[in-house]
């Protein structure tokens, strides 16, 4: 099984941005857990990080036929992106939407994820542990 993970805007400066709301590990901090998370689950990943809409629809589009799964955290795309949103509903690969802090106890224009009529499953307020409930959502779904 293969998942693609794809992080949008600003998920880089983990552990720069606002540390009270994401904490203090960086990105390279999260793409160790992911990996090792998905090691011990035996199922392969890719892991993609993007601050722009088009390039993350592009890495959508260029999953189609290749992976198996994509876990998502769009970030601020979460509020805005119907492009986002139509290349996943256009690839048909299942998807989990993941965030790390509790974006429904933010402000209220946070509460709205246009991803989340394409997703199995949103994983929320969970820390890095959300990334890997939806790996392994995905690999019971898709057994």
């Amino acid at each position: 099984m293969k998942i693609l993970v794809i992080n949008g805007p600003n998920l880089n400066f983990l552990g720069i941005r606002e540390p009270e709301i994401y904490g203090n590990k960086t990105y390279a901090d999260l793409c160790e857990f992911i990996e090792n998370a998905c090691a011990e689950l035996c199922v392969e990943c890719e892991i993609y990080q993007s601050n722009h809409e088009g390039a993350i629809v592009d890495k959508i589009q260029e999953a189609y036929g290749v992976f198996d799964g994509i876990v998502i955290n769009p970030a601020a795309y979460t509020h805005t992106s119907v492009a986002i949103l139509d290349a996943v509903k256009a690839v048909g690969i299942p998807t989990v939407e993941v965030h790390i802090s509790n974006v429904d106890e933010r402000e209220a224009f946070r509460h709205h994820s246009y991803i989340a009529a394409a997703a199995k499953a949103r994983f929320i307020g969970l820390g890095f542990e959300g990334y890997r409930k939806a790996v392994e959502f995905l690999k019971n779904e898709l057994k």
